[in-house]
């Protein structure tokens, strides 16, 4: 992976958000109203990340996130999260 950044062809600003921050944020505004439930592959393609790398940050984010209250809720074919803020 090189260090330098590659101008975009199409006149978007390269993003430096992770895979972290980037699902930290879809999560605060989804949950923005309340609850939210959900399984990590129906929201793969909305955030970007395969199911099984938004599972991965689920566990890291349940530990580390401040401001959302996130949990394994349940497991039937897949983990269901619940989130809410904090």
């Amino acid at each position: 992976m090189s260090a330098t950044s590659q101008p975009s062809t199409d006149g978007e600003q390269p993003t430096t958000e992770s895979k972290e921050q980037r699902l930290r944020g879809f999560l605060a505004e989804k949950a923005t109203d309340g609850e939210l439930y959900f399984k990590s592959k129906f929201i793969a393609d909305e955030v970007g990340l395969s199911p099984k790398e938004i599972g991965a940050l689920m566990v890291k984010l349940s530990d580390s996130c401040t401001d959302l209250e996130i949990e394994k809720w349940s497991y039937t074919s897949a983990t269901t999260w619940r989130v809410e803020p904090a």
